[in-house]
């Protein structure tokens, strides 16, 4: 019988002897990205891949998502979910951009299922499966990103999707009930000569979908009888900087936008104007606050000229709350992997300024979401590159299954600690009850106020 060292022996030599063939995987996905619940080929691998690991496996969760189980030879305990995302963006300048979708992995996200089935590989040594108690649940998810709204939107008009972020749909369809734990780890391009990174925070959100309407007229020979509703969204976005001072620094807020609609001729007074709008902040109360103030700046765009908007309120992310016994966990393995202070260990009041979903699933269970070395330049750009592929798969794939060791290792007494200790934030009903309050449209007529 090997002890938890030589499990964790075992599993990453496996790694090791497979780091070509889950690299390779990752470097496919990366030349064929898919943006959010589009991620059909990238699931299909994904299954192919489980299917010949001989795993028992699920597909089409929340439209693409793909999920296996592996049941420990050591008998029942805690359940732990292996996360990897499917998605990319949309950066058609990234030079592994799709060249008629504009997709582009500039996340790193194939990096994600490269890792998560090496982690899976490892895990599957029958030396160390054997001696596993539990379950652990390996698990592609789609649609991190929240991105491309309108076209979600209409999934969501469809039926077939009611929340717009992958994790959020999978929690609402109780796909994670069977979960007690989850992991994941995510590339990044911001630690110096740090190898991985744990710890800190992330903002919640709300996401806004937002019709200005005015009225159509020549632009050249009776623009007085027009209605512009570019200049309403204009005076608006401005009114939106003039708020910028009531923001509190410690609610780390981020207010952006793109118009993905400004009218159809030049020559026609613009009235019909689209805008996907994000606004983030630290906490919920200061998300509500926030968006509050930003849907005044659209009314008053609105009233401004006299047109008219909607404003479609989304329900985004939750703040990341990482569980200190798993991080715990996963700095003690980093650090015997790769050697003592190779790991950023970030204050748990420290905000990054991004969102995730992974926030959302913490609120609900014992999760966390540590970051690895091997990419390069600003993340979401076109310069978001992998440079080294051992730090941005290899190691995290590692470093994840010695984690899982530990945790189910020894009757699984170390998961079972996790699951005594903590208290979640909220229920999964809790949440998607909270999830649909926030969900609300406004509708503002300017003409009418006048």
């Amino acid at each position: 019988m090997l002890n938890v060292q030589e499990l964790k022996q075992k599993a990453c030599a496996i790694i090791e002897e497979r780091k070509s063939e889950i690299i390779g995987i990752a470097k496919d996905i990366l030349a064929h990205p898919e943006a959010g619940f589009t991620e059909t080929r990238t699931a299909r691998l994904v299954a192919q891949k489980f299917g010949e690991l001989g795993l028992q496996h699920r597909e089409g969760l929340a439209l693409t998502g793909v999920k296996a189980t592996i049941q420990g030879g050591a008998g029942p305990g805690p359940s732990v979910a292996l996360l990897g995302e499917l998605d990319s963006l949309l950066v058609s300048e990234h030079p592994h951009a799709d060249s008629e979708t504009g997709a582009a992995h500039a996340c790193g996200h194939h990096c994600q299922i490269g890792m998560m089935l090496g982690a899976t590989m490892g895990l599957l040594a029958p030396e160390v499966l054997a001696q596993l108690s539990g379950e652990i649940i390996p698990f592609a998810v789609p649609a991190e990103e929240f991105i491309d709204v309108e076209r979600r939107l209409t999934l969501r008009e469809e039926g077939r999707l009611e929340f717009l972020g992958g994790k959020q749909e999978l929690i609402r369809l109780g796909e994670f009930d069977d979960v007690d734990m989850a992991i994941m780890c995510h590339t990044a391009s911001d630690m110096g000569e740090k190898k991985f990174a744990v710890g800190g925070t992330s903002t919640g959100h709300i996401v806004k979908y937002v019709q200005f309407t005015g009225r159509g007229s020549h632009a050249g020979s009776a623009p007085h009888l027009g209605i512009n509703a570019l200049n309403a969204a204009t005076f608006a976005i401005q009114a939106m900087h003039a708020n910028r001072e009531v923001h509190q620094a410690e609610d780390t807020v981020r207010v952006h936008g793109i118009m993905t609609k400004g009218g159809e001729a030049v020559s026609a007074v613009p009235s019909d104007v689209r805008l996907e709008w994000r606004v983030r902040s630290s906490n919920i109360e200061a998300v509500a606050r926030n968006s509050a103030i930003v849907d005044r700046c659209f009314k008053a765009g609105a009233l401004a000229v006299g047109a008219s908007v909607k404003i479609t309120n989304i329900p985004g992310y939750l703040p990341m709350r990482h569980d200190a016994n798993l991080q715990d966990l996963f700095l003690g393995n980093a650090n015997h992997l790769m050697g003592q202070e190779t790991t950023l260990v970030m204050s748990a009041r420290h905000n990054r300024g991004g969102s995730t979903d992974m926030g959302d699933l913490s609120h609900i269970m014992p999760a966390c979401h540590p970051y690895t070395s091997g990419a390069e330049g600003p993340g979401h750009s076109k310069e978001y590159v992998i440079t080294d592929y051992e730090k941005a798969v290899v190691n995290p794939a590692k470093v994840m299954a010695m984690v899982i060791i530990d945790l189910l290792a020894d009757n699984a007494r170390q998961a079972k600690e996790v699951t005594a200790k903590h208290r979640p934030a909220m229920t999964r009903d809790a949440y998607v009850r909270l999830q649909r309050d926030r969900a609300r449209i406004v509708e503002f007529d300017g003409g009418a106020s006048g």
